[in-house]
C-alpha cells in the first residue's frame, strides 16, 4: 500500500491554474516514511537515556525513516539518530518564509534537535521519478468493496 501511494504521488500530474501548465507533485514533494512503533523488531542498539530529562519524554526503540524525494540521493543511507520531532522541524524549516518558527508546531519540534535537511539537496536537479514495483495498484484500494481493515492485512 506504501508503494501504492507513493506511486501515486510520484506519477500524479495537475494543473497550474495561474500559468496553465501541467506540473506534477514529484518536483514539490517529501514523503515521509516511518513506523510510529517499533512492532516488535530486534534492536541491538539500546534506546538514548536523555540525560536530566524526566517523564514520558525519552527516546524508545528505533524505528525506520525513509525520505522519498525528487531531491534526496537515491539509495542515500544517514545513521544519524533523528526523532519524530525532527519531521516537525523540517517543516518549519520549510516554511519559514511564511512565518513559521522552529519549536511554533510544538513540544516534539521543541525538543528536536535535527530538521532532516541533510536528506536533501536542493540545488540539484530534481530527479526523475521511478515507479515502485506494487502488487496493487491506485485502483484497486479507491474501489475496494472489503470493510477497512489495518493495511498490514493485505
Amino acid at each position: 500500500m506504501v508503494a501504492t501511494i507513493v506511486n501515486a504521488i510520484g506519477n500524479s500530474a495537475c494543473t497550474d491554474t495561474v500559468n496553465h501548465q501541467t506540473l506534477n507533485y514529484w518536483q514539490d514533494t517529501a514523503i515521509f516514511i516511518t513506523w510510529d512503533d517499533w512492532g516488535g523488531w530486534y534492536d541491538h542498539e539500546p534506546p538514548t537515556i536523555l540525560a536530566g530529562v524526566q517523564g514520558d519524554f525519552q527516546y524508545g526503540f528505533r524505528v525506520p525513516l525513509i525520505v522519498v524525494s525528487a531531491y534526496t540521493n537515491q539509495g542515500y543511507v544517514d545513521n544519524s539518530r533523528y526523532d519524530f520531532g525532527s519531521i516537525l522541524r523540517f517543516i518549519e524549516q520549510n516554511f519559514s518564509t511564511l512565518g513559521l518558527r522552529e519549536g511554533e508546531l510544538g513540544f516534539a519540534d521543541y525538543r528536536a534537535t535535527t530538521d532532516l535537511t541533510a536528506f536533501f539537496h536542493l540545488n540539484q536537479t530534481p530527479r526523475k521519478f521511478t515507479t515502485v514495483p506494487s502488487p496493487k495498484d491506485a485502483d484497486f484500494f479507491i474501489h475496494d468493496p472489503r470493510p477497512m481493515e489495518p493495511p498490514d492485512d493485505y
